[in-house]
């Protein structure tokens, strides 16, 4: 059986489903049109979906050859508040909405992948879950699929990321951390508002607040092995209502980043005990929300060596790059909430091509492109790790 020969008829339904999605992008949960389009290719595919939350959908592919294992494939469909600054044919038609982080590649991939996967059905036993997957740029849209427990009785859970900076051709495979986990917090900080030219009658929570922003700055040299890395940054401090009034209360906010829950736990709770401590200090009180938007995203060890077998038989050994400080970054993508507790990994598929400029800038820019001969290895990623999961026969 020639999966190469499969995908490549695919080939024109591959860019055209690309495309179309490109010229129609939507927002984080907002992507009602972009579900109706998934549903209706999957029904003429004769694959039965429903929704998941507003606008996620689940595809199910069942083998005919019996019971057998599971395999989750995942495609992240959102898109984001970025004007398209490109001249492209198939740029954006939806004012300041682009698929600038590639995740129109991503679903175009799975589409393509799960109509040849639907037609080889009759080779293979157990099942394939489709996951599309709303909301990964909010952080939030996993948790849909989570709630109606997809993850339970999976074997294998597999996705894919394109990179601009590897060329066309190649694959990054990262061996245990991938992506770093993405909480925000919130430090609201209350004192006792009174006339600047009277500091003694007040408690000032801007100056309790600068301190709280100088010694987070230092928590992470202090706590973190140096080998390991982390990150504690804060964007944003309001306090105040104007210039001759001491400060009642002050608003911190920010977010960690770390390759490790131990690390992402540790750091957590130590803001906590920082921002109580000096606000208790000065007279004052603190308080400290956390929101996780993803966990890191660590690739199961297993699942790691099936990829990269898989990998080498695609685009070849000498294509496949592993340099972790090539790959990893702190940003964060929430399929890493897929596989806590499923062994999984993440692939990230060159699409940069050095004669064509466009296709060279970098993720979430306005003038993002890709090589779409990188639609063909994504999908074939995703075909021939599901058959090798599910014993083809």
């Amino acid at each position: 059986m020639d999966i190469l020969f499969d995908i490549e008829q695919e080939r024109n339904y591959l860019i055209s489903t690309r495309r179309h999605l490109h010229q129609n992008p939507e927002l984080s949960s907002k992507e009602f049109k972009t579900a109706k389009f998934i549903e209706e290719q999957l029904k003429s595919f004769g694959i039965r979906s429903r929704r998941v939350g507003e606008t996620g959908v689940l595809g199910t592919i069942i083998g005919n050859q019996g019971e057998g294992k599971t395999i989750l494939l995942r495609a992240d469909i959102d898109a984001l508040p970025i004007k398209e600054e490109t001249d492209i044919t198939y740029r954006s038609q939806n004012d300041g909405v682009m698929h600038s982080c590639g995740h129109d590649a991503h679903t175009a991939a799975l589409l393509g992948a799960a109509k040849v996967l639907q037609g080889l059905r009759d080779n293979f036993a157990g099942k394939i879950l489709l996951v599309f997957q709303q909301a990964e740029e909010f952080g939030h849209g996993s948790k849909f699929f989570l709630a109606e427990s997809v993850t339970k009785g999976v074997d294998r859970a597999f996705g894919v990321h394109i990179m601009p900076n590897f060329p066309v051709g190649t694959v990054a495979l990262a061996r245990g951390a991938d992506s770093a986990s993405c909480d925000y917090f919130k430090i609201t900080v209350q004192g006792k508002g009174a006339h600047i030219s009277k500091p003694h009658l007040g408690i000032d929570t801007l100056q309790i607040s600068s301190l709280i922003v100088l010694e987070l700055g230092s928590l992470v040299r202090r706590l973190v092995d140096p080998f390991e890395t982390a990150l504690i940054g804060i964007g944003k401090l309001s306090a105040g209502t104007t210039y001759n009034i001491i400060a009642e209360t002050s608003i911190l906010e920010g977010t960690i980043r770390t390759f490790s829950h131990e690390t992402q736990a540790l750091l957590q709770k130590e803001i906590e005990t920082v921002a109580n401590r000096i606000a208790e200090n000065y007279g004052g009180s603190a308080s400290v929300e956390f929101e996780t938007f993803a966990s890191p995203l660590i690739n199961d060890d297993t699942a790691y060596d099936e990829i990269y077998s898989i990998a080498t038989k695609i685009v070849g050994e000498e294509n496949i790059i592993t340099d972790t400080m090539l790959i990893r970054g702190l940003g964060a993508d929430d399929f890493s909430e897929f596989i806590r507790d499923v062994k999984g990994v993440y692939a990230r598929v060159g699409t940069g091509n050095k004669n064509v400029p466009v296709t060279n800038n970098p993720l979430h820019s306005s003038k993002l492109d890709i090589d779409e001969n990188s639609l063909l290895t994504s999908a074939r990623l995703h075909i021939e790790y599901a058959l090798s999961i599910l014993k083809m026969h």
